[in-house]
């Protein structure tokens, strides 16, 4: 067999291995990949008009989750602001991403605080609110941390919490657990991969 020949057989033989490979190419995220994780699977918290909503709701859309608190200093605005310059960088497509902020401090997180709040951010931005209780069942589904850290004064406390988004696909299924910090780039080339 002169070596032309045998050059075809090896291309040949790798070209079914390289299409299969091309079929079968998984999504390249920069979030951790959660899909198939049997936990933060839904919530049903009330909105700032009382609605209670779920991710039924949003059904069609990719949904970036949040958990923090209005007064928080930074990582709970430089989120929202992310997730808010991801839907720009979308384009059209960022009609198709909802951002729903859970307060953890339903204490002073009121139905008005929260309004304002969240219009900062953009007019489709979704706040939810529970109770003290309907917020520890849904932390603890979403495996979320919080805990009240007492200031000088009464009233004058801060929040701890965890610092990182849940994303969903449009048929809501869980499938990103996003860092805090990652950028508004990263978070658009995730969700323009779940939007596809």
């Amino acid at each position: 067999m002169d070596r032309r020949n045998a050059l075809r057989l090896i291309a040949a033989a790798a070209l079914p291995a390289t299409l299969a490979a091309c079929g079968d190419r998984k999504p390249q995220f920069t979030a951790v990949d959660l899909t198939g994780a049997d936990y933060a699977r839904d919530f049903q918290l009330p909105d700032t008009e009382g609605k209670v909503r779920s991710l039924q709701d949003f059904r069609g859309k990719a949904v970036v989750v949040f958990f923090g608190f209005t007064q928080c200093p930074d990582v709970c605005p430089t989120t929202l602001a992310e997730i808010a310059q991801a839907k720009q960088i979308l384009g059209a497509d960022g009609t198709k991403v909802q951002g729903v902020f859970v307060t953890v401090d339903p204490e002073r997180d009121t139905p008005q605080v929260l309004k304002a709040y969240m219009a900062n951010f953009g007019p489709d931005f979704v706040a939810l609110r529970g109770s003290p209780e309907q917020l520890a069942t849904v932390a603890k589904d979403f495996k979320v941390y919080y805990k009240k850290v007492e200031g000088k004064t009464p009233g004058s406390y801060t929040m701890d919490h965890s610092a990182a988004s849940f994303v969903y696909d449009p048929q809501g299924r869980l499938r990103l657990y996003s860092r805090y910090g990652s950028g508004p780039q990263a978070l658009a080339n995730d969700l323009k991969q779940l939007l596809a």
